[in-house]
């Protein structure tokens, strides 16, 4: 096995993992313990699933290193084609969305502090803290929105490379492309224009499968060494 098809299927891997962890907070626990538009049952799920919940904290966290082996592993496959395209698929793809990761916790520690009904929060009856619970998840999912933007950028640099690599169908490349577009369009309709969110969703799933799509050509047929050319 090459270096460069070491490189390419430790960042399918990493791809992998990241595809598998992540969805247990955007996807699975929303859909199992949120009740839209009721507080209390959404708070009481929430009680009554408290070791769920706190796996999706920690499922966020681990997101949030995943993403920067994942990047670095890209980087090495990729520095030689194009350092600073390199560099900024480190920098908006792993360094900025793990801060976010981590930060974007602190919601759901709030709403889970707010759910148990700890004494020092006697202050607040249990509709207030019901609500507030309420509110804290309301705030992460329009913050997933807007890290959806360092979702979407991030492609950009990173089809562009698969693009240039030579060792990468150049067809990954120009799909990483579109998927940038396809999280940017999520994220602008969420944020501005929520009437047309699902619309949007429904629209952009093709799109959406180009990070699918490269990461499993990474894991399964890897990279083949640039050409060497004459002269």
């Amino acid at each position: 096995m090459t270096t460069v098809q070491r490189n390419a299927r430790i960042a399918g891997l990493l791809y992998l993992l990241l595809t598998l962890v992540a969805p247990l907070r955007l996807l699975y626990i929303p859909g199992k313990l949120f009740v839209r538009g009721d507080a209390a049952a959404t708070a009481a799920n929430i009680a009554a699933n408290e070791t769920l919940f706190r796996l999706g904290i920690m499922s966020e966290l681990a997101c949030g290193v995943i993403v920067l082996f994942l990047t670095f592993a890209l980087y090495r496959l990729f520095r030689d084609v194009d350092h600073q395209l390199a560099v900024l698929v480190v920098i908006v793809g792993g360094i900025l969305p793990a801060a976010v990761d981590f930060l974007i916790v602190l919601n759901d520690i709030a709403a889970l502090a707010f759910v148990s009904g700890a004494d020092y929060l006697a202050a607040f009856d249990a509709p207030q803290r019901d609500a507030l619970a309420h509110f804290f998840m309301r705030l992460h999912g329009q913050q997933v929105l807007a890290a959806e933007v360092l979702w979407g950028i991030w492609l950009f640099p990173l089809g562009m490379l698969a693009i240039r690599s030579r060792f990468i169908p150049r067809l990954f490349g120009y799909w990483l492309i579109i998927n940038g577009i396809a999280y940017l369009a999520l994220s602008v309709s969420g944020l501005v224009l929520p009437q047309y969110a699902a619309w949007v969703e429904m629209v952009t799933i093709p799109a959406l499968l180009g990070e699918v799509a490269f990461m499993l050509w990474l894991l399964i047929k890897g990279a083949r060494e640039r050409p060497v050319t004459a002269g």
